[in-house]
């Protein structure tokens, strides 16, 4: 098959497709008679895995880690676990970095009265004393 129906089947964009290749991520397919590329079910389903694990938002290096497992079966696998548990540990602290962005953002909303008539936005008044140096309500005095 196609680069093109590859990427409709998986929902993948060809350009991440021959990305994906030159980072050894999924094999080079085998060459048509006119040069294109002609991609197997394997391809599709190791693009499949890959996928996944980007939506899991783990990097390519864990996910190039990850398919040496799955290319050999029989290794063992202690490092998946290590590998998951790492991407775990980045969630989590992205999570109370959000945690902390949102506390930010509510500070800064309640700086806000909803009617503008008669007197500068409160939220407005903020960052832009924060973009001049000075104390904002989204960050501590």
């Amino acid at each position: 098959m196609q680069i093109k129906q590859v990427a409709q089947a998986t929902g993948v964009d060809v350009e991440t497709i021959r990305y994906y290749e030159k980072q050894g991520l999924l094999p080079p397919p085998s060459r048509r008679g006119n040069g294109y590329r002609d991609y197997d079910h394997a391809h599709v389903q190791r693009l499949a895995f890959v996928k996944h694990c980007r939506s899991l938002d783990m990097p390519l290096a864990d996910v190039a880690r990850l398919l040496e497992f799955v290319d050999q079966p029989d290794r063992p696998a202690e490092d998946v676990d290590r590998l998951v548990d790492e991407q775990l540990g980045r969630v989590r602290a992205r999570l109370a970095s959000m945690r902390a962005l949102e506390l930010q953002l509510v500070q800064l909303k309640s700086r806000c009265d909803g009617h503008h008539e008669g007197h500068p936005c409160g939220i407005l008044n903020e960052l832009v004393a924060a973009a001049t140096g000075e104390a904002c309500a989204c960050h501590a005095r």
